[in-house]
């Protein structure tokens, strides 16, 4: 095993700045090379922590702006056009993508991979549709799906 800093949050690993063993493979073939993560030696480890401070700036000001941005979200309320049966259920589903795109056109640019949809929405209705800003800011956004 060998210990490494890690420069980014690895979800099956830990977070940005935690000193981490791995395996000596896994750290030269994917952590190093890909810039996600340093040896363990006395520089890096003043290195990581100058680079904590600057993220923790800089998390700080990410914070606030997805928290002014979700207020805006929380007031959208969308409509979404979509063929149903005469039960209510659609014939096709309302994707992430699609609403992305039903953002973008009320002028929200939210990437779809950001919209947190468990599984696509196969009826009419109203759903609330959770979009994650930030780790720590969801905002949740009202999508009333209507037949065409």
């Amino acid at each position: 095993m060998i210990e490494v800093i890690l420069r980014e949050d690895i979800q099956t690993l830990g977070k940005a700045g935690e000193m981490v063993r791995v395996k000596p493979g896994y750290a030269r073939n994917y952590l190093l090379p890909h810039g996600l993560a340093f040896e363990a030696t006395e520089g890096n480890k003043k290195r990581i922590e100058a680079e904590t401070k600057a993220r923790g700036v800089r998390n700080a000001a990410e914070k606030t702006e997805a928290e002014t941005a979700a207020a805006r979200l929380s007031a959208v309320s969308l409509t979404i056009a979509g063929k149903a049966g005469e039960e209510g259920k659609l014939f096709g589903s309302v994707t992430a993508q699609d609403v992305a795109d039903a953002l973008a056109r009320e002028g929200h640019t939210i990437d779809r991979r950001r919209i947190e949809l468990d599984h696509p929405i196969k009826s009419l209705g109203e759903h609330i549709v959770s979009v994650r800003l930030h780790p720590e800011v969801h905002a949740e956004v009202r999508v009333s799906v209507v037949p065409e």
